[in-house]
């Protein structure tokens, strides 16, 4: 994955695989990066995910977004023929 972010963007996301089975999750916290798509995409607004998640800043929120954003760009599409 091309996650080329700044830097201070790029370590707010980490995976380990300890962490919630490896999946992509907000640096210290165990808040994946889905569960915060998955608000927005629902229509939370940030300030709404920042009041049910103190621990989160605008930041991280945005971070998730630019994660989400390069798994997209990076991916490959393989047309299929009927």
């Amino acid at each position: 994955m091309k996650y080329t972010q700044n830097m201070q963007e790029q370590e707010r996301v980490v995976i380990n695989p300890d962490i919630c089975h490896g999946k992509p999750c907000i640096r210290g916290t165990r808040i994946m990066v889905a569960n915060i798509l998955n608000l927005l995409a629902h229509g939370a607004a940030e300030a709404e995910i920042l009041t049910g998640y103190p621990q989160l800043t605008q930041a991280d929120i945005h971070a998730a977004l630019e994660y989400a954003e390069a798994l997209v760009n990076d991916e490959e599409v393989i047309p299929t023929f009927a």
